[in-house]
């Protein structure tokens, strides 16, 4: 146990020095901004940086990142700077800002921040050492908030409107928001936690009222079939948008407070809620180690093919359910895939291959981590040599490049490193009892000891009541985890150990390995498309190279002809078209972001659009340092999508509309890559690997279609090889017992 313990030390010295590079990189280059970007070394100001769509909601100009931020510092006993960060969000950070922010975001992060600082300021106040000047100014400053965001609950059926105005609401002409119709299962699910603490630290008890009146309306739109809830729905009549259901984005976080409601606030109705969408998630959704997506109305059906890294909050909701089967597995299948990438993508297939290749720095499988107490020295070893960065931790672009972006988001601080400190801190090198309080999504402390409910009467079972379930919980058995970790081991095929043989037979052994040329696919590929500029002076000269979509003409079995390119107004395609008139026969070109490629596209094929060219909002990205990717479906039938799609990063975008604008009148050809005009087209050869004795060839191979290549093992007696196995599992063993302490397992 003696190096377990040096190793926790060392690590968690680690972690408080990558803390402090983080913390102090953002006061010293980015405060008072909401956040710091890291590449450039300067604050991100909404309004003077380029605009990221939603990205930019999260940013108030109530300096984000610094109240996120505040109960971090206390639970890594940082009490000196807690002190002072106090004092500058007293002093400097106002809510009257004339500005359009996200409802959900800014409650999870500004709200829950400055409740979960509130709560440790008095902690730090009532053991009489420091605080003493402390007069509650940061539970007045989470009630003037939780007012400037009770607006967006003025709906006919009392679902959140997903923006409101700091200082205009959400009705009023100047407040530029109010128009939406729709909202995310997990925007409208995920505001109990802290509406509720808000309530109950400050006697009015308008903020739980509205945010459980939300909560019931999810809940009674539930699919009484399934038991399921889709992604986003219908704020105003309650009818579901996007009937997706899963676990991951949009929906993750109100399952996440169904169950902490209930630890929190003591309320039953909440735990059964979450116990009967458990049961369906359990049915449909969870075919362990995948946790799919599937059709709400139709669980049977799954609407696509990839995972979204979202849900890797999943497991550790799991653990406090005490269902840790099912949770080791997942767990252990976003290690490997993490393993695989450096880091865990923002998407990937149930291949395991990369769907989306960003990566902000999120911290849920930390924390699902955390809740199985598996030790994190892989994952800080590679933000360190991956992510870090002169002025902090920058956000990586693409886990194949490991290019960076210029990001460093707040929940980076909020949750990554408390979650980190924790996994390498024994309970007792805590200023406080971690025990007496519950995370939030963005992992803001709320004490439980806010429950108004009495505890279980001895009629209550309360093995089921109890957090874990004692019902599910395994018997102590230190070999459980490992078990269950060693069949997903080799689940990305990526580490397998090479097996020595145990032949007992000495000699040499002769190996052909036969490659067959064929010319038949044998699995699925990301196609690349062109967009080729036809038209003078480009004359089929200037060719970008564009992402296919998974609707839409297949562009590799039907040709489409050439067509002039107009814009789309607006560019994003997510409202009413207004240039309908203008874009009829002309391919539109349409800017990504605010709502799902489908939607722009069938929008703009019912304009009279002949296609479409969707360009990335993410300012520099290119195809030449990032991967093509596949465009998919929003989990609704497209087969009423029949133009043809294509997708252009940043760059090659922007070459286009300039062009556009130069010339007025850019004719366009969409193709495969492979049939680009005026190229030779190499003939494309798939190889087959097959073992085989020497000299033996399969029915229909011939010796001029196949390679013979001969592996021959050196003379070596059995006895030799018989060692070096054993030397090689030995070395395993002892890697493994130096990673993970049986004692220590879940």
């Amino acid at each position: 146990m003696l190096h377990i313990l040096i190793y926790f030390i060392f690590f968690r010295d680690q972690i408080l020095e990558m803390f402090d590079h983080a913390y102090n990189s953002y006061m010293d280059y980015a405060y008072p901004a909401d956040e710091l970007m890291p590449l450039s070394c300067r604050g991100r100001v909404r309004g003077l940086e380029p605009n990221r769509g939603d990205i930019d909601d999260s940013l108030g100009k109530f300096s984000l990142t610094l109240i996120d931020t505040l109960d971090t510092l206390v639970l890594l006993n940082k009490l000196d700077e807690f002190e002072e960060a106090v004092k500058k969000t007293v002093r400097d950070v106002k809510f009257d800002n004339d500005i359009v922010v996200s409802v959900f975001e800014t409650n999870i992060r500004v709200l829950g921040g400055l409740l979960g600082a509130h709560v440790m300021a008095d902690v730090l106040k009532q053991r009489g050492e420091r605080m003493q000047w402390y007069r509650d100014e940061l539970l007045h400053m989470a009630k003037e908030l939780g007012f400037r965001l009770l607006p967006a609950f003025n709906t006919t059926s009392g679902l959140p409107y997903p923006r409101v105005n700091l200082r205009y609401g959400v009705v009023s002409p100047l407040s530029r928001t109010g128009t939406e119709s729709d909202t995310c299962t997990a925007c409208a699910g995920t505001m109990i936690l802290e509406f509720a603490a808000l309530s109950r630290l400050s006697g009015d008890p308008i903020f739980e009222e509205n945010a459980r009146k939300a909560m019931d309306v999810l809940w009674e739109k539930r699919q009484r079939g399934s038991d399921l809830v889709g992604t986003v729905i219908n704020i105003h009549n309650g009818d579901w948008v996007r009937r997706d259901s899963g676990v991951g984005a949009g929906i993750d976080s109100y399952y996440e407070y169904l169950m902490k409601a209930y630890i929190l606030l003591g309320d039953k109705v909440y735990l059964n809620r979450f116990n009967t969408h458990y049961s369906a998630i359990m049915k449909y959704i969870s075919q362990p180690p995948l946790l799919l997506n599937v059709h709400m109305h139709n669980p049977t059906v799954n609407v696509r093919s990839w995972m979204d890294s979202l849900l890797a909050f999943f497991p550790g909701l799991q653990v406090l359910r005490g269902d840790l089967k099912p949770a080791i597995e997942t767990h252990e299948m976003l290690y490997q895939v993490t393993k695989q990438h450096n880091f865990l993508p923002e998407a990937f297939t149930t291949e395991f291959r990369v769907h989306w290749g960003q990566h902000p720095l999120r911290p849920e499988f930390a924390e699902s981590t955390y809740f199985l107490y598996k030790v994190e020295m892989y994952s800080l070893s590679k933000l360190n040599t991956h992510a870090r960065v002169p002025c902090g931790f920058a956000a990586v672009q693409d886990v194949r490049t490991g290019t960076h972006e210029d990001r460093m988001d707040s929940f980076f601080l909020a949750e990554m490193f408390k979650y980190l400190y924790l996994l390498f801190s024994e309970k007792s090198q805590l200023p406080i009892n971690i025990d007496d309080y519950i995370f939030t999504t963005e992992a803001h402390l709320l004490p439980v000891s806010l429950s108004t409910t009495q505890p279980p009467s001895h009629e209550d079972d309360l093995f089921s009541y109890s957090c874990p379930s004692a019902q599910t919980l395994f018997p102590n058995n230190p070999t459980f985890a490992k078990t269950i970790r060693d069949s997903y081991k080799y689940l990305t095929g990526v580490g397998r150990a090479q097996q020595a043989s145990s032949d007992s037979q000495k000699g040499v052994y002769k190996l052909k390995l036969v490659a067959e040329v064929s010319h038949t696919p044998e699995h699925e590929e990301v196609v690349p498309l062109i967009v080729q500029l036809i038209s003078p002076p480009f004359l089929g000269q200037t060719v970008f190279t564009a992402g296919p979509a998974k609707f839409g003409t297949d562009l590799t079995k039907q040709q489409h002809g050439v067509s002039s390119i107009m814009k789309s107004v607006p560019y994003t395609a997510c409202g009413p078209i207004e240039n309908a008139v203008e874009l009829q026969g002309h391919i539109a070109l349409a800017l990504r972001g605010d709502c799902m490629f489908a939607a722009k596209a069938r929008r703009l094929q019912e304009a009279g659009a002949t296609g479409v060219i969707f360009i990335d909002h993410r300012e520099g990205s290119s195809s030449a340092d990032t991967p093509l990717f596949q465009m998919v479906g929003d989990g609704e039938p497209t087969d009423d999508i029949t133009v043809p799609l294509a997708f252009l990063f940043s760059k090659e975008g922007a070459t286009l509309t300039a062009a556009l604008e130069e010339h007025h009148n850019v004719d366009v050809l969409l193709l495969p890559k492979e049939k680009q005009l005026g190229k030779e087209k190499p003939e494309k050869l798939n190889i087959k690997f097959r073992l085989a004795k020497e000299g033996e060839l399969a029915e229909g191979e011939t010796e001029s279609t196949t390679i013979q290549l001969v592996l021959e093992q050196s003379e070596t007696d059995t006895e030799t090889n018989n060692e070096a196995a054993s030397l090689m599992r030995e070395n395993q063993e002892t890697c493994s017992s130096l990673q993970k302490d049986p004692e220590s397992s879940p």
